[in-house]
C-alpha cells in the first residue's frame, strides 16, 4: 500500500522523462529531415521526360509547335534534332525558334515543309554532367544571345572624301564582355567583307560600320543583320554621297563603280558608270589612267576621251599589277578621278597552263604552232572595235605571239596591223577604222620555230555604235511618304539597251536650279528621295543610264507638297523602341517622412520622347509621372531607415529597363542652413569656344531664400575646379566664354542664401566645345507688308517631331498677345506685332529632336539672337498700335562703313526726306548728341541720315539705332555690332589709323615688286612718297645690307635694286627700309621660289642687224598674235622675243615668228604643243668609276609630253628593284638609279631608255668599280674623261630641279655642275604626281596692301558736307 504512491510518482517521472526524452530527439530529426531534403537536392537524377513528345498531324506550309517538359538534377541541358541532324535556328533564320520556359521546351517551326523522311523531329537528346553537381554549361555561342536594338543610324548625308560612321546601340541579354554579337553589314544585298575602306565594330552594346573615304561608290542601302536567339533582326537605311567639289566650275562628278574585266597578260578592259549631270554640261567623254601596284604615277591610257563607259587598255607588262582610275570631260574642265579599281595582274590563263606543262600540246618541240580560230569582235563601238580569238591547242611549250592582217570585205587585200608590237593575248583593240566601211581580220600564230597559216577570216565587222542610249523613262509619279521625303516611282523605259539603272533629278516649284537626287545608278523604277525640306514643294524628273551615258529627261511629275501620308504611320514609329534606364539618381531634400530625388533622363530614348517615369525600391512600385519630369517627392517613409531607389522611363514602346540601384539614402530631415544642391544642369548654344549652361533651383532652401548661384568647371577628368562667376548670379544660366575647341568639361553649381554657400550639385554630364556642321544664327528683320519686327531662324537640322520651342531670358514664351510664332519648313518667325519695352532680353529658339535621340541638352539644337533694339519711342504709343501713324520707307537700313584715320560713319537712307526732317541715334539704350567725338548730318535729295564717331575703340561694342521723323511719319532701324563683327570693325579702324599716322611721315605709296627687263635683269621695285632731301632708303636680303652701286634717289619717286644674272643664289627675303627723322616704312618681298609659273619667253638671235624697215609678226595656230597684257612682243636690234604671261592650255600650239626686211621674209618656228618625245635633257655622265663598298647614285632630268616611260638595263638586261639596287621616278621628271654597296660584279655598260608615244631616247653609261688601294684607272685616249662617282652616304634622293632648260639632244654629257630640265610647258590631261621637290616658281607679289575690311553690310554714297 506504501508503495502506490512511490509507483505512480515513478510513473509519471518516467513519463516526463519519456516527454522531454522525444522533445530532445525532435529538433535533430527535425534538423536531420531538412538537411536531408537538402541532400535529396544536390543527389543526381537521370534526365527524363515528364511530358514527351506527341505525333502532330498539320498541313503544308502551316505553323506548328511541339513541347515537351524534361526533369533532372542538374538542369539538363536539351538539344533538338531533325533526322539525326542538329537544329540550328541560326543557319536557316526564320525557319525554327526555340525557347525554354519555366522548364517547358518548345520548338516552333514556321512553315512545315513535308520532308523526304517520314518524321520531322526524333526525339530530344540530353546532355547530363555526372562529374560536378554544379550543371556545366556549354559554350555559349553568339547567335545564343538575346538582343534588341534601342537606336538605329537614320538616313545619312555624306560627301566624296570624307568619311561617315552607321551606328546601332542595342541591349544584349547576358551581356558578356567577351561574346559580342555576331552581326553582318550589306550594301544593296551584297555581303562587306572588312578592309581599308569598310571598318567593322561589334562591341560596347554597339555595332558600327564606318567608312573612312567616302566615293560614291559607297551610296546604297546599308543593311545591319544581327544573329540572336529567336533567328535574326536586321535594320536598314540608305546612305547618299554627293560629289565633291569639282576641280573647275561647271567640271562634271567623277565616274563609278570602276572595274576591270576579261583579263589577259597584256589586255584588259576596263568599264565603269558615267556620273549624273543635273547643271553641268553634258559629258564629251572620259581618260583611263593606269597604275602599277605599289605605285602613285598614274598614266593617261588614252590620248583623246572614249565616250562610251568602256575602254581596253593595251600594252601592260606581262605578270604585273595594276590599278585603273577614270576621269570624265566636258567643255568645262576634267572631273576628279574616280576610286581606284581592284588589283589585277595581267597574265594569261593558256600561258599559265603553258609554263606549268598541263596542256596538251607541252610535249610539242621545234614545230610551228597550229592557227587560231574563231576570230570575231568581242566589243563593236564607233570608238574601238575589240578583237578576239580562240589560241591555237596544242600551243607548245615555245613562247607564243600573234599577227594580225585586215582588210576591206571583200577585196583581199590583206595589210598587217601589228608590225611594231608583240601580241601575247588573244585581244586586240582596234581604233583606224574607217566610218562605214566593213573590215575583215585573220590572225597568224607565231613562236621561235616559225609562223602558222592563217586563221579564217572573221566575218565582215563595221565599227558602229549598235545601241546608244536608253528611251526615256515614262510616266513620273511623286506621292507622299514622310516630313522629309517623297516616293517616287516611274515607268521603264520602252527600249532598255543593257540598263545599268536611274538617275533621279529633282528641283523646288519656281526654281530652275536642279538638284541630284541619288549620285549612283539606282536599279529599280521606285526610290525614296530623302532630305526635303517641310511643306516646301517639289517635281522631279528621272533618267536612264547605260553605257553610252544618260538618256533623255522623262517628263516631269506633278508638283507635290512634302508633308506625311494622310493615314500612313511614319517611318519613325516603326522603329520605337523602349528607352535606356536613367541614371544619376540623387537626393535633394529630406524631411524625415519623405525624400525628395531627382535623376538624368536615359541617353537613348528609342526614337520616341519619354512620356512617363516609375520610381520603385524593392518590392514596391512607389510613384509614377506621368509627365516628363526629372524630379519627384517619395512619401509615407520611415525616418532613420536607408532606401535604394530605381528609375524606369518610358515612352510610347513601353517602359525600358530599370536603373542601378542608388546609393543607399537614410531618411533624416535637413536641419542645415545653407541651400541644398541645384539640379538638371543643361547646355544650349554650344560653339567652338563659348557654350550656356542652365539649371533648376534647388528643393531645399535651407534658413533663407537662394540669393543666387556660383558655377564651377573643370576640363574632363580633372579634380582642377574653377569658379567662373565672383558675384553670384541672380539668374539661373550662365554664357561660358573662353573655351578650346574639342576640349570636353563639366561643371556644377552651387547656391547661396544669407548663411553661406550651399552643396554643390551632381557633376554635369561633359560636353565638347565644338558647334554642329551648318549651325546657323538667328536673323532679325522688317516685315516688308506688315512692318512687323520679327526674329528668323532656318534650321540646318530637323526632323518629323521637331518643334520650335521660343524662350526669353530661358523661359518659354507663354502667351502674349504682342508675339506670335510661324513655322513653315525648316524656317521659324517670332513675330513683335505690338513691340513694348517689356520686350527687351534674350532670345533662344530650340528645335527639338534633330537627331532621335534624347530630348536632354545633348540633343538639342539650340540658336540665339541678343537684341537689344529700343521700342520704346517707336511702338508704345496707342496710335502705332491702331496704324494711325504713317511709316517712313527705308532704301537700306542702318549700316556702317570704315572711313580713313580710323573714324566710322553709320548711316541709313529714306526713300525721301522733307527738310523737316529729324532724328535722334540711341547707343545701348542710351541717347547720343552731335559733339563729344560723334557728328550728325543727312542731306535731304539723297535722303541720308549720318553719324560719324571719331575715335573707335571697344567701348563702342553694342546696338546701335536710329529712329527718323518726318512730319507725323516714323522709321527706325537698328545695327546689332558685337562680336566677331565688332571685332572686324575695330581691327579696320586700327589700321586705318596706323595707315594714316604713316603716311604722315615717309612711306611706300606701292611696295616692293618685281620686273623682268629685255637682258632678264631682275628689278626690285617700289615706289615713295613724302620723303624729303634727308629721307634713306636701305635695301637688305635675310637682314644683310645690300649696298648697290648707285644710291638709290628717293626724291624721284621711284627706287629699284638690279640682279642681275638672276640665279637660285639669289632666292631669299628682301626688305626695303624708308625712314628719316619722322619715322620709318618697310616693305618686304618673298622671291623663294614657292609662286607660279608668271610667263614664257620665246626668244630668236637674228645673225645679221636689221636696223631700219624691220617688221615682225608671231602668227600662232594659223592667226597673227599682237602685242597686248597676255602676248608681250619686244626685241632688240639682235633679238626678238615673245613673252606669254600665265600660260595655260589655251595657249599650246605652233609659233612662227616672221621677220620681213623689204625683201624677204624669215621664218622661224617653235612647238608648244606638248606632244614632245621622251628624253633624257641632262644628269648622266659617259664614264663613272667608283671604289668598291660605295654607293653609287646614277640620277637623271627625262622629259616628255605626256610623261615617259623610264627602263634601266644592265648589259643589256632589264634591271628590277631589290634589296642591292633600288630605281625610283619621282614626279614624273627625274630617274635614278642606286646601287648599295657596289661590288666588281656592278662594273659594266648601264643605260637608260626613255620613251613615250612620241618616242624616246637610249642613253648608255659606263660603269667601273676598283678595289681599295688600288689606283683611279685614267680613261683612255680619245675617250671623255670619267666621272668620280661620289660616295653616298644616305640612299639617294630625289635632285633638286633645275634652273635653266637644257637644249635638245640625243649625246649623253658629263654631269653639269647643275642639273637641267626642259623648258616648262603647258599642261595636259595626262596626270602627273606631286613631285616630293617641286619646280621653283617665282611668286607675283602684290603691288598694294589692301586693309583686312570687315564684313558690311552695304556702302552708301557720302552726302556734301555742309
Amino acid at each position: 500500500m506504501d508503495s502506490s504512491p512511490n509507483r505512480k510518482s515513478s510513473s509519471k517521472s518516467v513519463s516526463q522523462v519519456q516527454a522531454q526524452a522525444t522533445e530532445a530527439m525532435a529538433e535533430p530529426v527535425q534538423l536531420r529531415m531538412t538537411k536531408r531534403s537538402d541532400l535529396l537536392d544536390d543527389i543526381a537524377r537521370m534526365p527524363d521526360f515528364m511530358v514527351a513528345l506527341r505525333p502532330h498531324t498539320v498541313w503544308e506550309k502551316t505553323p506548328v509547335k511541339l513541347f515537351c517538359t524534361v526533369q533532372g538534377n542538374p538542369r539538363p541541358i536539351v538539344k533538338w534534332y531533325k533526322g539525326g541532324m542538329p537544329i540550328d535556328p541560326p543557319s536557316t533564320p526564320g525557319k525554327y525558334k526555340i525557347e525554354n520556359k519555366y522548364g517547358v521546351h518548345s520548338l516552333i517551326i514556321s512553315r512545315y515543309v513535308a520532308p523526304s523522311t517520314p518524321r520531322d523531329c526524333s526525339p530530344t537528346e540530353f546532355c547530363f554532367p555526372f562529374r560536378s553537381s554544379v550543371p556545366h554549361l556549354t559554350d555559349i555561342h553568339p547567335s545564343k544571345l538575346e538582343v534588341s536594338f534601342l537606336d538605329r543610324f537614320p538616313v545619312s548625308f555624306g560627301v566624296e572624301g570624307s568619311s561617315v560612321s552607321l551606328v546601332c546601340t542595342m541591349v544584349v541579354v547576358p551581356d558578356l564582355p567577351n561574346l559580342p554579337p555576331h552581326a553582318q553589314w550589306y550594301r544593296d544585298d551584297k555581303l562587306l567583307k572588312p578592309g581599308k575602306l569598310v571598318e567593322m565594330a561589334v562591341g560596347g552594346s554597339a555595332a558600327s560600320l564606318t567608312l573612312p573615304h567616302l566615293a560614291k561608290d559607297d551610296e546604297g542601302l546599308y543593311t545591319v543583320r544581327i544573329f540572336t536567339k529567336d533567328g535574326t533582326t536586321e535594320h536598314s537605311a540608305y546612305l547618299f554621297v554627293s560629289d565633291a567639289p569639282p576641280s573647275a566650275a561647271g567640271a562634271p562628278g567623277a565616274p563609278m563603280s570602276v572595274k576591270a574585266y576579261d583579263i589577259n597578260s597584256d589586255y584588259v578592259l576596263v568599264a565603269w558608270k558615267p556620273p549624273n549631270t543635273v547643271n553641268e554640261a553634258p559629258i564629251a567623254g572620259y581618260f583611263v589612267d593606269r597604275c602599277e601596284a605599289g605605285s602613285d604615277t598614274w598614266v593617261q591610257c588614252n590620248d583623246a576621251p572614249v565616250k562610251v563607259c568602256k575602254y581596253p587598255v593595251h600594252g601592260l607588262s606581262v605578270g604585273r599589277s595594276y590599278h585603273f582610275r577614270v576621269r570624265a570631260v566636258n567643255s568645262a574642265g576634267i572631273s576628279r578621278p574616280s576610286r581606284k579599281s581592284d588589283k589585277v595582274t595581267a597574265i594569261d590563263a593558256a600561258e599559265n597552263e603553258r609554263l606549268q606543262g598541263t596542256d596538251e600540246g607541252s610535249r610539242r618541240t621545234r614545230e610551228e604552232p597550229p592557227q587560231p580560230t574563231d576570230v570575231h569582235a568581242s566589243e563593236i563601238y564607233k570608238s574601238f572595235v575589240v578583237l578576239s580569238w580562240k589560241p591555237p591547242s596544242p600551243r607548245g611549250r615555245a613562247p607564243l605571239w600573234y599577227v594580225i592582217d585586215k582588210c576591206l570585205a571583200g577585196t583581199g587585200a590583206w595589210q598587217r596591223i601589228n608590225t611594231a608590237v608583240k601580241l601575247h593575248s588573244p585581244r586586240y583593240p582596234v581604233y583606224d577604222l574607217q566610218d562605214g566601211q566593213k573590215y575583215q581580220f585573220r590572225v597568224y600564230s607565231v613562236n621561235m620555230h616559225g609562223s602558222s597559216e592563217a586563221s579564217a577570216p572573221s566575218e565582215p565587222i563595221q565599227k558602229v555604235d549598235q545601241d546608244g542610249v536608253p528611251s526615256a523613262p515614262g510616266q513620273v509619279v511623286a506621292t507622299r511618304n514622310t516630313k522629309t521625303s517623297v516616293f517616287v516611282q516611274w515607268e521603264a523605259p520602252k527600249h532598255l539597251k543593257h540598263l545599268m539603272g536611274y538617275y533621279i533629278d529633282g528641283r523646288v516649284v519656281g526654281s530652275k536650279d536642279w538638284f541630284a537626287c541619288n549620285h549612283k545608278p539606282f536599279k529599280h523604277t521606285r526610290f525614296v528621295v530623302h532630305g526635303l525640306i517641310p511643306g516646301e514643294s517639289y517635281v522631279f524628273r528621272v533618267q536612264a543610264v547605260n553605257v553610252f551615258g544618260l538618256s533623255e529627261e522623262s517628263q516631269e511629275s506633278t508638283p507635290i507638297s512634302v508633308e506625311p501620308a494622310l493615314g500612313e504611320i511614319p517611318n519613325y514609329v516603326h522603329t520605337v523602341t523602349t528607352p535606356s534606364s536613367p541614371f544619376g539618381i540623387t537626393l535633394l531634400s529630406c524631411d524625415g517622412s519623405s525624400m525628395t530625388l531627382a535623376w538624368k533622363s536615359p541617353k537613348h530614348c528609342g526614337g520616341s520622347k519619354v512620356n512617363a517615369y516609375y520610381i520603385s525600391k524593392p518590392r514596391h512600385i512607389i510613384s509614377s509621372l506621368k509627365t516628363p519630369i526629372l524630379c519627384l517627392q517619395v512619401d509615407n517613409l520611415t525616418e532613420g531607415t536607408f532606401y535604394e531607389f530605381r528609375v524606369q522611363a518610358a515612352n510610347m514602346a513601353g517602359v525600358g529597363p530599370p536603373s542601378s540601384p542608388s546609393a543607399p539614402m537614410k531618411c533624416v530631415a535637413w536641419t542645415a542652413e545653407v541651400p541644398g544642391p541645384a539640379y538638371d544642369l543643361s547646355f544650349s548654344e554650344v560653339r567652338s569656344h563659348s557654350l550656356v549652361i542652365l539649371w533648376k533651383a534647388p528643393v531645399y532652401t535651407g534658413a533663407s531664400a537662394v540669393t543666387g548661384y556660383f558655377v564651377d568647371m573643370a576640363k574632363k577628368d580633372s579634380s582642377e575646379f574653377v569658379t567662373l562667376n565672383e558675384e553670384a548670379l541672380k539668374h539661373r544660366y550662365l554664357q561660358v566664354s573662353g573655351l578650346e575647341e574639342g576640349q570636353f568639361y563639366v561643371f556644377r553649381v552651387r547656391a547661396v542664401n544669407a548663411k553661406g554657400v550651399g552643396k554643390a550639385s551632381q557633376l554635369s554630364e561633359p560636353v565638347c566645345a565644338r558647334a554642329l556642321p551648318g549651325t546657323k544664327e538667328i536673323v532679325a528683320g522688317v516685315d516688308e507688308e506688315t512692318g512687323d519686327i520679327y526674329l528668323s531662324l532656318e534650321a540646318c537640322e530637323i526632323c518629323e517631331t521637331s518643334k520650335f520651342e521660343w524662350s526669353k531670358n530661358y523661359k518659354p514664351i507663354g502667351d502674349c498677345p504682342r508675339l506670335a510664332v510661324t513655322t513653315k519648313g525648316r524656317t521659324s518667325r517670332l513675330i513683335f506685332t505690338n513691340p513694348d519695352k517689356d520686350d527687351l532680353g534674350r532670345y533662344s529658339v530650340v528645335v527639338t529632336d534633330t537627331d532621335g535621340v534624347s530630348s536632354s541638352h545633348t540633343t538639342l539644337i539650340v540658336f540665339v539672337f541678343f537684341i537689344l533694339m529700343f521700342f520704346l519711342n517707336l511702338l508704345c504709343s496707342s496710335e502705332h498700335h491702331a496704324g494711325a501713324q504713317p511709316f517712313i520707307p527705308l532704301k537700306h537700313g542702318l549700316n556702317y562703313e570704315v572711313l580713313e584715320k580710323g573714324h566710322v560713319r553709320f548711316w541709313a537712307q529714306a526713300v525721301k526726306l522733307s527738310p523737316a526732317v529729324s532724328y535722334r541715334f540711341i547707343v545701348n539704350d542710351k541717347e547720343v548728341t552731335s559733339g563729344e567725338g560723334h557728328k550728325f548730318s543727312h542731306d535731304v535729295a539723297t535722303g541720308i541720315v549720318q553719324m560719324t564717331v571719331d575715335q573707335f575703340t571697344r567701348a563702342n561694342e553694342g546696338t546701335y539705332t536710329v529712329q527718323i521723323h518726318d512730319g507725323k511719319a516714323k522709321a527706325q532701324s537698328s545695327l546689332v555690332l558685337v562680336g566677331d563683327v565688332f571685332k572686324a570693325a575695330l581691327k579696320e579702324a586700327e589700321f586705318q589709323r596706323k595707315e594714316h599716322i604713316r603716311k604722315q611721315g615717309a612711306h611706300f605709296s606701292e611696295y616692293l615688286y618685281f620686273t623682268v627687263t629685255e637682258d632678264c635683269t631682275v628689278l626690285l621695285t617700289c615706289k615713295v612718297a613724302n620723303v624729303k632731301k634727308e629721307t634713306t632708303l636701305h635695301w637688305y636680303k635675310e637682314d644683310d645690307e645690300i649696298v648697290p652701286e648707285t644710291p638709290p634717289n628717293v626724291m624721284s619717286g621711284a627706287c629699284a635694286l638690279p640682279l642681275p644674272l638672276f640665279s637660285r643664289k639669289d632666292q631669299g627675303v628682301f626688305k626695303a627700309v624708308l625712314g628719316d627723322d619722322r619715322g620709318k616704312d618697310t616693305s618686304t618681298i618673298d622671291i623663294s621660289g614657292k609662286g607660279q609659273i608668271l610667263f614664257i619667253r620665246i626668244c630668236f638671235t637674228m645673225n645679221k642687224k636689221y636696223e631700219e624697215g624691220i617688221s615682225m609678226n608671231f602668227p600662232c595656230r594659223e592667226s597673227k598674235i599682237a602685242s597686248s597684257e597676255k602676248m608681250r612682243i619686244g626685241g632688240t636690234a639682235e633679238m626678238a622675243w615673245m613673252q606669254i604671261c600665265d600660260p595655260s592650255d589655251k595657249e599650246k600650239g605652233h609659233y612662227t615668228m616672221e621677220i620681213f626686211d623689204g625683201v624677204t621674209t624669215h621664218t622661224r618656228t617653235f612647238d608648244l604643243s606638248g606632244q614632245d618625245r621622251g628624253r633624257v635633257v641632262g644628269g648622266l655622265p659617259d664614264v663613272v668609276t667608283i671604289m668598291e663598298e660605295k654607293s653609287l647614285s646614277l640620277t637623271c632630268t627625262v622629259w616628255g609630253e605626256p610623261t615617259p616611260e623610264v627602263t634601266w638595263f644592265k648589259n643589256e638586261q632589264e634591271v628590277t628593284c631589290n634589296e642591292h639596287t633600288k630605281v625610283t621616278f619621282d614626279g614624273g621628271k627625274f630617274a635614278s638609279l642606286v646601287i648599295n654597296k657596289v661590288t666588281p660584279d656592278d662594273s659594266g655598260k648601264y643605260s637608260i631608255n626613255v620613251r613615250n608615244k612620241y618616242g624616246g631616247e637610249f642613253v648608255e653609261i659606263t660603269v667601273s668599280v676598283y678595289k681599295h688601294g688600288e689606283q683611279i684607272p685614267e680613261p683612255k685616249l680619245g675617250h671623255p674623261k670619267m666621272a668620280t662617282a661620289t660616295p653616298a652616304a644616305t640612299p639617294a634622293t630625289t635632285p633638286m630641279p633645275p634652273k635653266s632648260p637644257a637644249p635638245h639632244s640625243k649625246t649623253p654629257t658629263p654631269t653639269p655642275s647643275k642639273p637641267q630640265t626642259p623648258a616648262p610647258s603647258v599642261k595636259s590631261p595626262t596626270p602627273t604626281p606631286k613631285s616630293p621637290t617641286p619646280t621653283p616658281k617665282s611668286p607675283t607679289p602684290p603691288r598694294s596692301v589692301k586693309s583686312p575690311t570687315p564684313p558690311r553690310f552695304m556702302k552708301s554714297p557720302t552726302p556734301p558736307r555742309k
